[in-house]
Order: structure tokens, then C-alpha cells, then sequence
């Protein structure tokens, strides 16, 4: 860099924390339990994420995300 400020940098100014936030206000499936979780998607896996679904409804995915 030639020592200007980067146009596209945000620099010091904090993100929004309505941006830094994702949650399950659409649909969502057992996969993104899963990945959001940090597991792999597997048999095992899917099955557990489709009882998490069944038995905390949307927070399944909420607790999960930032």
C-alpha cells in the first residue's frame, strides 16, 4: 500500500451486532444443526440433530449460532 487508508476497510468502527448474528428466522434443516454444531453430517449425526429440532424447536439452532 502506497500509505492510504483502505476505502473498503472498517477500520475501528464495530460491526453492527444485528450483522454479527445469524438466526434460525427462515427454515433450517437437521444439516445446518449439524454443521452449525461443528459435526460432521453423518447418519448418527442427522439423528441426533432431528431430536435436538423435535425437542427445542427453533432455539436447536439459536444456541448454537453467535
Amino acid at each position: 500500500m502506497n500509505g492510504e487508508t483502505d476505502k473498503t476497510s472498517r477500520g475501528d468502527i464495530p460491526t453492527p451486532d444485528r450483522l454479527l448474528h445469524a438466526g434460525s428466522e427462515g427454515e433450517f434443516s437437521a444439516e445446518d444443526v449439524c454443521l452449525a454444531s461443528g459435526r460432521d453430517v453423518t447418519p448418527k449425526n442427522l439423528a441426533w440433530a432431528e431430536r435436538r429440532m423435535a425437542e427445542k424447536g427453533r432455539a436447536s439452532l439459536d444456541e448454537l449460532l453467535p
